[in-house]
């Protein structure tokens, strides 16, 4: 199992929206997430800065490709269409990041 973290910035003025669908998450985004071998999704917000902070587990054997699997789900493109119009990418990502990744620095259970 990987642990994973990636964070985005949210528009100010959207984010009563942003948590009103995140309240009721189609059935069909969250059987993409769970098909795509990810468990314990979880977005966190962080204001005023207005972060996005999404942590998950992954219990898959090939991430590349079950990434690759959720871009094609029944929907994902639909959900994308409304979300990701809310979010700000960081200036610093690398092109085509849209959510950057951080770094664990620690872990204890």
């Amino acid at each position: 199992m990987q642990r994973m973290c990636h964070v985005v910035k949210v528009k100010p003025e959207i984010i009563p929206e942003y948590n009103r669908i995140h309240a009721a998450v189609w059935p069909e985004i969250l059987k993409a997430i769970h098909d795509s071998n990810i468990r314990n999704y979880t977005i966190f917000l962080k204001e005023p800065e207005n972060f996005l902070v999404a942590y998950w587990e992954y219990v898959g054997t090939d991430y590349a490709a079950d990434m690759e699997k959720i871009k094609h789900a029944p929907r994902m493109k639909e959900w994308w269409a409304i979300t990701d119009p809310m979010q700000e990418v960081f200036a610093s990502n690398k092109p085509g990041v849209w959510w950057a990744p951080l770094e664990n620095v620690f872990h204890t259970d």
